[in-house]
């Protein structure tokens, strides 16, 4: 029989695709990183709960498994001068128990636009444009104000589903804090910037109707060959 391509990557490859239209380039990064590059330069300092051994995989007491692909945005920073305008996609690791929801490991897409006067309104215009390339000209969506270290303000990105009768979260985002850009040699004064993390496990879960996280990753045949 003929084999298909998995899932998850068909949906890598289409988030790719529209963000490629929109003129992201996309970058990568070393899936094994120190505290600094996933942690400290981005505003999470060494007392936050997300450095605990307990949501970490640590190899040393400074060098990880990354949480998330953030850590491949400062690493372009550093080695970039502005204008920036880059998607980073790849595998990051979680100290989580298994179940329905939740894997050890998955898969993330992060964007991040550094310009100068870039507003919150071009953020909510690109991710708007991307959830009806997604998932429909009619989806509806909406923006909830949120929290995150390295993003001020911040906001979480739901869309509706009819199925289910209720709002969705597909992603966060928010204007880039101007510590992040101190810590990596850009001037907050001259430069602004919009970022936001999507997981595509979530996003696959979704657009195609799956319940249990845990079939991407058992390679049984009679799951993998519905795609």
């Amino acid at each position: 029989p003929v084999g298909s391509i998995h899932p998850l990557t068909q949906i890598l490859e289409e988030i790719k695709a529209i963000f490629i239209r929109l003129g992201f380039s996309v970058a990568y990064g070393p899936e094994i990183d120190t505290e600094f590059f996933n942690f400290e330069a981005l505003n999470i300092p060494k007392h936050h709960p997300a450095r605990d051994m307990q949501d970490t995989f640590y190899i040393t007491d400074e060098v990880l498994l990354r949480t998330h692909t953030s850590n491949t945005q400062i690493h372009y920073m550093e080695n970039h001068k502005p204008p920036v305008r880059i998607i980073a996609p790849g595998r990051v690791y979680r100290n989580e128990d298994i179940s329905v929801r939740s894997y050890c490991l998955f898969h993330q897409v992060e964007g991040l636009y550094v310009d100068t006067g870039v507003t919150f309104s071009e953020l909510i215009g690109t991710l708007e444009y991307f959830a009806k390339e997604l998932f429909g000209k009619d989806v509806k969506s909406r923006f909830r104000p949120s929290y995150f270290p390295f993003t001020e303000p911040s906001a979480e990105v739901d869309i509706w589903n009819d199925e289910r009768g209720q709002w969705l979260e597909i992603l966060g985002c928010g204007s880039v804090d101007p510590a992040v850009f101190e810590n990596v040699g850009y001037d907050p004064g001259i430069w602004q910037g919009y970022a936001f993390g999507m997981g595509v496990e979530r996003i696959a879960m979704l657009k195609y109707k799956i319940g249990d996280i845990r079939h991407f990753y058992q390679g049984d045949v009679r799951f993998l060959s519905q795609f």
